[in-house]
């Protein structure tokens, strides 16, 4: 491919591949493992729960038994026979019995165990297991040959499980603060930092709160900054569209099905006079959806769903986190074109039907009991995620940063330019806009759209500059905007404008 080729098509062509050959990945040893636990200390507790519902059996004439008793990081599971003939809606009946016979409000009932002739009842552990990155993540293992298959927990017998991304291969996680959703998504980031080069794998990372992602600004396998401005998420988005469309051409020309095929392409022409080269695999990871849609919501459901449609061959995946579960924020177009999940704690039935399409999320016990739904699954699986420090995050994006700086994209940034310059220009209906706002009481961008008759971004553009003029104050959630000055003053103001 020519270098006339290779910018008509926008191919990122970087000095990864020198820098990725004196690169080394972040020794294992970073990664701290836990301490194991003395079965001495929950053999008991499983022997009285054992006794508890076999004198439940028998108080409420239950003609059942348990067969089996499997102990994993944060949940046993007890396996019930029912004798022949008897309903298991019977055994389900008694749901609240059992929850206080055995001292816990968050048993969950799987009917059946998968493969099982048998019903399952996971009763949360009052001695949980520490799982840690440390504990899962093993460089070694055949299951982690795949550049992009990560561990993500322990299931209830104790076993790893792990998920490839290119599969999934968009990821949508969600639950209620603190019940473990960034503590996944760090563990995830840090798992590919610890297996690819900055060529393999770039991200992109969108973190409005400006907490969770802050630490990994300045590692060369990011594409741009860490974009905190939600306003900059649409930009960057409309970037990855485009790429993906450049990628979508660029395996039509080579007559290659995905970005693997053509790596191998790129690979073997390497020896040759080619400027063909290996094209990373792109991460877009959003920290919280909720914040987005609240300034961008058409445009950021629009980007999203087509990158999620089309973007799997060309190697560009989504990992998106929402601690707001709700219709308004995770859509049906967005849940349709997402397809794996993994749903933490949340409050309600309700919440975990929009993340799942089942119920099951609300009887989570928090700090990384998570469900995890695969596209090849259709009920959801139990699993402890892995816990990650933020002093191991420290110590493996500052090994990573002294290897070399950051590269940032420059079509992206020189958006980001384009976008302030624009921004600094008034609009031409900036004084409408200020007489309509003044005239309701409050401003928004959907409120311009309806007065002025405008298109979304141009609102929103206007709304940014009636701020920066010091006429609205500043974004706060899904509330209006305030508005800081009077009629009088925008009267005075304007004149006879």
């Amino acid at each position: 491919m020519s270098k006339d080729l290779a910018n008509q098509l926008k191919i990122p062509l970087t000095d990864d591949v020198e820098m990725d050959a004196s690169y080394r990945l972040p020794p294992v040893s970073i990664l701290h493992k836990s301490e194991v636990l003395s079965p001495r200390l929950y053999k008991q507790n499983v022997a009285e729960s054992v006794n508890t519902l076999n004198q439940l059996f028998y108080y409420f004439n239950l003609p059942a038994k348990i067969t089996s008793v499997t102990r994993g990081p944060s949940i046993t599971l007890y396996e019930v026979t029912l004798s022949q003939g008897v309903k298991v809606s019977k055994l389900l009946s008694l749901e609240d019995d059992f929850c206080v016979a055995l001292g816990s409000p968050d048993l969950r009932f799987l009917t059946p165990i998968p493969g099982k002739s048998a019903i399952g009842i996971e009763v949360p552990n009052k001695i949980r297991s520490l799982v840690t990155l440390g504990d899962i993540f093993q460089s070694e293992d055949k299951a982690m040959q795949d550049l992009l298959t990560i561990p993500l927990g322990k299931n209830f017998s104790g076993e790893i499980v792990h998920m490839t991304i290119n599969n999934m291969p968009h990821i949508l996680i969600a639950g209620a603060t603190n019940s473990g959703k960034s503590v996944c998504l760090n563990a995830l980031i840090i798992s590919l930092l610890m297996k690819v080069k900055p060529g393999q794998v770039k991200f992109i990372m969108i973190d409005p709160k400006m907490v969770e992602l802050s630490m990994y600004n300045g590692i060369p396998h990011l594409l741009a900054p860490v974009i905190v401005d939600p306003r900059k998420a649409a930009t960057v988005l409309s970037w990855v569209l485009e790429e993906m469309k450049n990628r979508l051409q660029m395996l039509l020309d080579y007559n290659c099905k995905n970005l693997e095929e053509f790596n191998f392409v790129a690979k073997r022409d390497a020896t040759r006079d080619s400027d063909l080269k290996p094209i990373p695999y792109i991460l877009v990871i959003i920290d919280e959806l909720a914040d987005l849609m609240m300034v961008a919501a058409a445009e950021v459901e629009d980007s999203i769903c087509r990158i999620a449609q089309m973007a799997r061959a060309v190697g560009i995946h989504l990992i998106i986190s929402t601690q707001k579960p709700i219709v308004k924020i995770i859509t049906g177009l967005i849940k349709t074109n997402v397809p794996a999940r993994i749903a933490f704690k949340v409050t309600d039935y309700t919440d975990s039907r929009v993340i799942l399409e089942h119920a099951g999320a609300e009887k989570l016990i928090g700090k990384g009991d998570m469900l995890f739904l695969s596209p090849n699954s259709n009920r959801p699986e139990r699993l402890q995620g892995a816990f990650v420090t933020t002093k191991e995050i420290s110590l493996i994006t500052n090994y990573i940063k002294n290897q070399g700086k950051a590269e940032y994209n420059r079509e992206i940034t020189e958006r980001f330019v384009k976008k302030e310059e624009r921004m600094l220009e008034d609009d031409d209906l900036l004084y409408d806009a200020l007489k309509v706002v003044v005239e309701i009481g409050h401003a928004s961008a959907s409120l311009l759209q309806r007065k002025l008759r405008l298109g979304y971004s141009r609102a929103a553009r206007i709304i940014d500059q009636l701020e920066d003029k010091g006429f609205v104050g500043g974004y706060d959630g899904s509330k209006p905007r305030e508005v800081l000055v009077s009629k009088e003053e925008v009267e005075d103001m304007l004149g006879g404008r």
